[in-house]
């Protein structure tokens, strides 16, 4: 056998030590990529060529460490929770060492270039208690710094009823934010918007709720009203002011007006301006102004039950009016001195009787009243209204007829006196030939004045004017 020449023998040599470097480098290799990741490995975005599964998990947990989520809030407010407020910890699954089991290490010479991207689970825990600690401890949590929500609700501008919107308010809902952030944190999110999430207390009540609307609506109409009652040199007027202080609210939320209070004021105004039976104050056709006593039956007096249903019902159809009150009894004036410029005038002492029309004296007559000596004293010191009005009546007690009767006081009137000759009216002759309380009137004034009064026309009876009442009667008296 031909020898190999040493030349040969190093070329040989010095491949076969090439080949045992070879191995011996595959193996090495091998065996290193068993327990590290191959270059170019990218796991969940992080680079970990070389590492082992340990030095994996330690990226992951040190990646979880950075997360943050940013909490946006109204009026561009953001707070921030960190993992480490959190107490972020990575959960081990075997994610980690199953990617490590699954890259063929014996091929790890094919992996000098290129890049292979991975995903795995990276789970972790976290502490409930510091979150709900972290909460709490942020500004759109506390109390003090919230703006709670604000109902839309109707007000009073000072000229109409108008729907304020609702104010939406910074106070949020700690359940609804409590999960909110759970789930945000457990899903890697980086930002969660607490408006777009509906995460804040709204308003139970919006501006643009059919209610509100329709109570604004109302309550505009009943406050437009104005009711005048006119009392010829007074007025009584219910206005906007006075309506709303009587608005009272219901259970069930809605409005409607305080009858009790509307009667109230009905019954003020008739404090106010009734005056049947009261004390008058009258300038006498002798010169000198007398207070008249209370007494009589002449004068004004409001209904006021009746007054009060229609003035509701007028406030609540929004009406703008001049109206008068219900009456249960009226005089003809309705001023102050509502004895008025018609009426009839007596005076006792002088026996003396004036008639005036519209301020226009129609009968100035001396009379004969009620027999003082007999008790028959004719009533004076007030004001009474004619009753009826009666030509050519018949008085049955006396078997007598008058042509002109106008009744004011019971049986006490007007009227004339065919039975007394002319001539015997006036002076004394009602102290002892007086009538049994009527007013004895000549014929022609008589007439007169029959012509002119009206059944509720005042008549003015009264002793002297010093003295208005004079002696009461003690017979029961009659006509004639």
């Amino acid at each position: 056998m031909k020898k190999m020449s040493k030349r040969a023998k190093i070329v040989v040599f010095a491949l076969a030590a090439a080949a045992a470097a070879l191995l011996t480098a595959y193996f090495i290799g091998k065996n290193y990529f068993a327990v590290h990741f191959l270059p170019g490995t990218v796991i969940n975005g992080i680079d970990c060529g070389g590492d082992t599964a340990r030095e994996v998990k330690d990226k992951l947990q040190d990646t979880l460490l950075d997360y943050s989520l940013e909490l946006r809030g109204r009026g561009g407010k953001t707070e921030v929770i960190t993992a480490g407020q959190l107490g972020v910890e990575y959960t081990d699954d075997g994610g980690v060492e199953r990617l490590l089991e699954e890259q063929k290490e014996t091929l790890w010479f094919l992996a000098v270039t290129g890049t292979r991207k991975h995903e795995t689970a990276a789970d972790f825990t976290y502490s409930s208690g510091k979150l709900d600690q972290v909460l709490a401890d942020l500004s759109c949590f506390d109390p003090q710094q919230a703006v709670p929500p604000k109902d839309a609700y109707v007000e009073d501008d000072g000229s109409a009823f108008v729907v304020i919107p609702e104010q939406e308010g910074t106070t949020l809902d700690p359940e609804k934010t409590r999960q909110a952030v759970r789930e945000a944190v457990e899903s890697g999110a980086a930002v969660l918007d607490l408006e777009e999430e509906a995460l804040y207390l709204e308003p139970a009540v919006r501006g643009t709720d059919p209610e509100l609307q329709a109570e604004a609506q109302l309550l505009n109409t009943m406050t437009r009203a104005r009711i005048t009652y006119d009392f010829s040199d007074r007025q009584k007027t219910v206005d906007r002011d006075t309506i709303k202080s009587w608005l009272t609210r219901g259970e069930d939320g809605s409005y409607f007006l305080d009858r009790e209070k509307a009667a109230e004021w009905v019954r003020q105004m008739a404090y106010d301006t009734d005056t049947f039976g009261l004390e008058h104050e009258f300038k006498t056709s002798l010169g000198p102004t007398i207070t008249l006593a209370a007494g009589g039956d002449y004068g004004w007096v409001i209904d006021r039950d009746a007054t009060t249903e229609e003035l509701i019902r007028l406030l609540e159809a929004g009406e703008t009016a001049t109206v008068e009150p219900v009456y249960l009894y009226e005089g003809k004036d309705r001023s102050v001195n509502d004895i008025g410029d018609t009426y009839a005038e007596i005076c006792i002492t002088q026996q003396r009787m004036w008639c005036y029309k519209d301020g226009q004296l129609i009968a100035d007559t001396p009379v004969v009243t009620g027999c003082h000596s007999t008790g028959y004293d004719t009533p004076s010191g007030s004001v009474w209204a004619i009753d009826a009005k009666k030509a050519n009546a018949h008085f049955s007690t006396y078997n007598s007829d008058v042509d002109f009767w106008l009744p004011f006081n019971g049986d006490v009137g007007i009227h004339d006196a065919s039975w007394r000759a002319e001539g015997t009216y006036g002076g004394d002759v009602w102290l002892n030939g007086g009538s049994h309380g009527c007013i004895n009137t000549p014929y022609n004034a008589a007439q007169a004045i029959f012509q002119v009064l009206e059944i509720g026309d005042p008549v003015i009876v009264y002793y002297s004017t010093d003295q208005p009442v004079g002696p009461s009667p003690t017979q029961e008296l009659e006509m004639g």
